[in-house]
């Protein structure tokens, strides 16, 4: 946990806080989290809570990242840390996590304007790998792989012996997870390599134990180093002054990651960055560009990429901020704007998937969106912005709705309504479709049950609208508590 203050424009590191629970020591071969490691991450979260108690909750962000991407009970982790913590705990993508890492590092590492930088770091459960241009923030090519020192250990050091056959095929697992990223990054002729997090801190450190001074990693003192390394029998004898207990039981089988990402990409020299994802967080959320507008940013280059339509896609998006609006207002309950700001770029790629074909494009839209990299989302918004995609028309089927931690379902259901009825009046593709003849109005309080009134010259002149709603209708009444109401005036 890092809390900074922002003065004048910079930030100053006010607290620190630093637990190492491993959690990815607790998946089984089910990836599923034993009791034992949720409750250690839930007792450290209980103990961040008491120093954050009384920030504001745009003020925090928590992020997380391997090990609860792919634990299968982490919904029983998030609801424990729920009830200990006022703040959501965001899960976020690994092409995600590496870009906010290329961000960190790059905001803290003077360079060139001239330079093609890389940036790499080895977690506890997967490895980031992000590559930029010059003063751009935004890594050109960020890549994820479920390669990490708790991990690994697991995998080829369960006892903790250290032998060089062990080492060999630690080594040759990790370059054949990048496999299929080594010609790419070597086309990009990196000129600056940074390496991030705890196993290149501990790299970079025992090299200055070694006697050297710039501490840069280089193929000869790489080799050398493991060589010194493979000397000793257990991670326990490995002695060297910077070494932790903590860190001796996963540094061998991180360095042999670092060993064959370094070699397998060519790299010629690697120097060490105290900075990386909780730096990217903290600049996207004090004084860099918010990343919601890295969002936005995401969605019209989609847009581009897939040729929509972008005067028909900004009229569904100017309807559902209309309808949005009427609902607000008449609405007890207030649907937060980082949640409202889903819907339209919902009503901005709902048709991203046109080009696969038209009768099933809510469900190639649903599909691109759900597995493309969408950068600045996290996991959760990610999947909800696919779901109201993927239930914008056509039969809506509840039960399949998946389980959100960072969202309430009655958020969903309101702006999954809202999304539907923009696109439909939309379906002529009209924009000289007087909106201001559309009022949607609350039924009796109840939140899931509208009522559209429609001024009858719209009627008159646009009758595929009141045929389409007519249908719009019978779909809403197959869904328990949904109810639409046509009304003309």
């Amino acid at each position: 946990m890092v809390i900074v203050r922002s003065i004048d424009g910079a930030t100053q590191i006010i607290y620190k806080n630093k637990q190492n629970i491993h959690l990815a020591t607790g998946l089984n071969a089910n990836y599923e989290l034993s009791e034992s490691s949720i409750k250690r991450g839930i007792e450290c979260l209980a103990l961040f809570a008491e120093r954050l108690n009384g920030f504001p909750a745009e003020n925090v962000r928590i992020v997380a990242t391997h090990t609860l991407r792919i634990a299968k009970n982490r919904h029983q982790f998030l609801i424990a840390a729920a009830k200990i913590l006022p703040y959501p705990v965001e899960i976020i993508s690994g092409q995600e996590e590496a870009r906010l890492i290329y961000l960190g590092t790059m905001t803290a590492e003077p360079t060139s304007s001239l330079d093609t930088k890389f940036v790499m770091d080895i977690g506890g459960g997967s490895t980031e790998i992000a590559i930029g241009k010059g003063n751009d923030l935004k890594p050109l090519i960020v890549g994820s792989r479920p390669m990490g020192c708790v991990t690994y250990t697991k995998q080829f050091f369960p006892q903790q012996l250290i032998n060089k056959i062990s080492f060999q095929k630690a080594k040759l697992a990790a370059e054949q997870q990048i496999e299929s990223m080594i010609n790419i990054v070597k086309q990009q002729g990196i000129t600056v390599a940074f390496g991030t997090s705890g196993t290149i801190k501990s790299i970079h450190n025992i090299l200055l134990d070694l006697g050297v001074n710039d501490g840069i990693i280089t193929p000869k003192r790489l080799d050398d180093l493991i060589s010194y390394v493979l000397e000793f029998k257990s991670f326990h004898d490995i002695d060297y002054p910077s070494l932790s207990t903590e860190r001796k039981h996963v540094f061998v089988s991180g360095l042999a990651i670092f060993c064959g990402v370094f070699k397998a990409l060519g790299l010629q020299a690697l120097q060490y960055s105290p900075s990386a994802l909780r730096e990217g967080v903290l600049y996207e959320l004090i004084d860099g560009p918010n990343y919601r507008d890295v969002r936005q940013s995401t969605a019209e280059s989609l847009s581009q990429h897939y040729n929509i339509d972008k005067r028909h896609a900004n009229q569904v998006v100017k309807t559902a901020k209309y309808f949005f609006s009427q609902w607000q207002h008449q609405s007890s309950i207030t649907i937060t704007p980082n949640l409202e700001s889903i819907l339209y770029w919902a009503a901005q790629l709902h048709e991203v998937g046109l080009k696969i074909n038209f009768s099933s494009i809510h469900k190639h839209s649903s599909y691109i969106l759900k597995n493309s990299n969408l950068p600045g989302f996290n996991e959760e918004q990610q999947l909800l912005l696919s779901t109201l995609v993927r239930f914008h028309r056509k039969s809506i089927k509840i039960d399949e709705l998946p389980y959100f931690s960072l969202f309430e379902y009655k958020h969903i259901i309101v702006l999954l309504q809202i999304l539907r009825l923009s696109v439909l009046i939309n379906n002529q593709r009209n924009s000289d479709l007087d909106l201001n003849a559309f009022q949607l109005k609350i039924t009796n309080n109840k939140l899931t049950k509208i009522t559209l009134e429609i001024n009858k010259k719209i009627v008159k002149h646009n009758k595929l609208i009141l045929l389409d709603l007519e249908q719009e209708q019978k779909y809403w009444e197959a869904v328990n508590n949904w109810q639409l109401s046509i009304k003309t005036y």
